[in-house]
């Protein structure tokens, strides 16, 4: 059964802590129940609510979904800034695409913040996918979706072997505002994680709100907890077919709605038999804000969906009044270098002929003149990037998702309704 249990902090030696902070002491630590075979009772109304918002994230799954994951992507960005810890203004969409884009090519002027970003976004990206992908998950999955995330910081790689702790002093766990179970409880607590993650008890809503809501209980690693448990939302989500394609924005929600999202957590964390009504009124405390979240993102999602295919008319508009004008067919084939390019560019806003003649798989002078066709067109602008070599820029989806963020940083969901709560990018000049 979940208990809290009382521990006993004895202060380092250390000539680098404060004498004033080497207090000993009691607290408590909390030590959760195992999630396998888990038998949670979930309240009608839930179970309804998930049902409805299962079904909304599935029909996510259609063919504008690539469109909706590329530009989700960029939604990462908030995320990677708020958990690498990096301080400034949240570097822009158009700085973020740029670095990305100098992964593989030379780019010019890119600052280190949005190179910071963009590579956390990247090894975000593939490590979720490789998890979601992966037949068995193991406990060093996980540990090693956390060194990804962390490469150059050996000294926070592995599980946890000392107590960690959240509020309070830096130095001690005496006045934390939460404390996890101690390190010797940790590898057992994971092994039953990812057991629960490798079946299907629940339905996929469910398990990935429980999933997170277990991992940031255990808090197995020393830092970089929170980002990991926000993946992990996504490669159950994944993982049971729910999001095929679909990258749902929830986690960024839950930020938002912070003060819910630590009540929730904290409701999680009951001390009594899971079998029991208070348990199950705990737990599904946790759900309601989870679900609502989930609710949100998909609301979003749906919204995003709706704004790409009314920049996607208005681009088929603007290309057949263009090609009209110089003698030429007014729609391409669906087939040529231009149409690809055209349904590409919300996944791709920023890029050159050479990234291009690699996604699309055609010549180097063929995605050249795809791009110049898109600029006479007035759908994409020319930045350069470095010496001789030129970028084509879709201003309008990097104003599209700088737009998103900061309406998803809102806590009314609507910039004009309360303003973000936590750093975005400037809105984008009329």
């Amino acid at each position: 059964m979940a208990t809290w249990e009382q521990a006993y902090w004895e202060p380092s030696v250390d000539s680098n802590i404060p004498r004033s902070a080497r207090r000993a002491g009691s607290y408590e630590r909390y030590v959760p129940d195992s999630i396998d075979g888990l038998a949670l009772v979930i309240d009608g109304d839930i179970s309804r609510r998930v049902t409805a918002v299962e079904r909304s994230i599935r029909a996510l799954n259609g063919p504008e979904a690539e469109s909706l994951a590329g530009i989700a992507r960029f939604l990462l960005r908030s995320e990677a800034i708020a958990s690498s810890r990096i301080e400034g203004i949240a570097p822009s969409a158009q700085q973020v695409a740029l670095a990305e884009l100098g992964q593989s090519e030379t780019v010019r002027g890119i600052s280190e913040q949005a190179r910071l970003v963009a590579n956390n976004m990247t090894v975000v990206r593939r490590s979720s996918t490789e998890l979601a992908e992966t037949e068995s998950l193991t406990v060093d999955n996980i540990v090693g979706l956390f060194q990804s995330l962390l490469p150059d910081q050996p000294r926070h790689h592995g599980l946890r072997k000392v107590q960690n702790w959240i509020g309070g002093s830096d130095w001690s766990p005496i006045d934390a505002d939460f404390v996890p179970p101690g390190h010797e409880s940790v590898p057992a607590l994971m092994a039953d994680l990812v057991d629960y993650m490798n079946g299907a008890a629940h339905s996929p809503l469910i398990q990935a709100a429980v999933v997170h809501a277990q991992f940031e209980t255990i808090h197995p690693f020393t830092d970089g907890n929170g980002r990991v448990g926000r993946a992990l939302i996504h490669t159950v989500l994944a993982r049971r077919g729910l999001t095929e394609r679909a990258v749902l924005p929830i986690s960024l929600v839950l930020a938002t709605l912070r003060g819910r999202y630590v009540e929730g957590l904290n409701a999680y964390r009951h001390d009594a038999p899971a079998a029991s009504p208070q348990a199950s009124t705990s737990i599904n405390e946790w759900l309601d804000i989870f679900i609502q979240a989930s609710a949100i993102a998909v609301q979003r999602s749906e919204m995003l969906i709706e704004q790409i295919n009314d920049l996607r008319s208005d681009w088929a508009k603007r290309l057949s009044n263009h090609r009209k004008s110089v003698g030429l067919r007014e729609t391409p084939r669906a087939d040529s270098a231009v149409a690809r390019l055209l349904n590409q560019l919300p996944e791709a806003p920023v890029v050159t002929a050479t990234t291009l003649a690699k996604i699309l798989g055609i010549s180097f002078p063929a995605a050249s003149a795809a791009l110049d066709e898109l600029r006479q067109a007035g759908i994409v602008q020319t930045k350069s990037i470095e010496r001789g070599a030129t970028a084509y820029v879709s201003r309008e989806v990097l104003d599209l998702i700088t737009l998103t963020e900061r309406a998803l940083a809102s806590t009314r969901f609507d910039t004009r309704a309360s303003a973000p709560n936590r750093p975005v990018p400037a809105r984008p000049q009329e």
